[in-house]
């Protein structure tokens, strides 16, 4: 029974994803493909505004502070800090001073990402192979062209990869925006009274579906700004290790 209970809620859900119905809190039409849509504009549109600032912010300064090798403890906190304090205490907090708008929530998302967009961008730069930066320089590249030509190629595997984990963050915290006035995917599951139980489900379904799409699209972006030196590399150490891993063959003496 309660297998087909979840089974029937779950349809329903998906049901409200396609089709529009008549709301449980008066006459207004809900759900459906018009409805969705927008809803996921809107969810977009904040989650593309917060990453475009935040990779803004953290991308210049860890290439910067990677390459003159400052900042270590500044990495590490701001990796820490954005660990520990969670999304919605800060949303609350600049909910306190801007109230119910979008500048609250992008402002909120928007600190959210810098953490793993600023720690992976200086650690990128930081690991790049010291040989291949003292090969640049004698060949007289100046600093600037350093960062731009050597560092920031041989980084970008690393830098991709806290913009991979940042977006999927971001797409999924703003599904909370409603709770300081915003609408987003998250609206039908904080107004249940309009939306019902069908649509807190659909919206789950919807949210679930776009984190999972962010997270293929990004890490198809990841290996495909990867150098192509990089990935032979990587397959070749794989390979070595491989090797140690491979049973041998005991040969029997007469």
């Amino acid at each position: 029974m309660v297998a087909a209970s979840a089974l029937s809620e779950f349809g329903d859900g998906l049901r409200f994803l396609v089709q529009s119905d008549t709301s449980s809190y008066g006459d207004t039409q809900v759900g459906g493909p018009h409805e969705v849509l927008r809803l996921l504009s809107l969810h977009l549109q904040l989650s593309g505004f917060s990453l475009l600032f935040a990779a803004l912010v953290a991308i210049p300064g860890g290439l910067v502070l990677g390459h003159l090798g400052r900042g270590q403890f500044l990495a590490t906190s701001v990796s820490n800090i954005g660990r520990a304090v969670p999304s919605l205490a800060i949303i609350a907090f600049f909910f306190s001073f801007l109230g119910p708008s979008k500048a609250n929530i992008i402002l909120a998302l928007t600190l959210l990402a810098i953490p793993p967009l600023f720690t992976n961008t200086y650690v990128g730069v930081r690991q790049v192979d010291p040989d291949s930066v003292d090969a640049a320089r004698g060949m007289g590249y100046g600093e600037a062209r350093v960062l731009a030509g050597v560092e920031l190629p041989m980084s970008l595997p690393l830098v991709f990869g806290g913009l991979r984990t940042a977006a999927v963050s971001v797409v999924a915290t703003a599904t909370i925006a409603p709770l300081a006035g915003v609408e987003s995917l998250g609206t039908p599951l904080v107004a249940r009274g309009v939306y019902g139980t069908a649509g807190q489900i659909g919206a789950a379904i919807a949210i679930a579906l776009l984190a999972v799409v962010v997270e293929v699209v990004f890490a198809a972006l990841q290996s495909a700004v990867t150098p192509r030196g990089l990935k032979l590399a990587a397959g070749r150490r794989t390979r070595r290790r491989g090797a140690y891993l491979l049973p041998t063959r005991r040969v029997q003496t007469p």
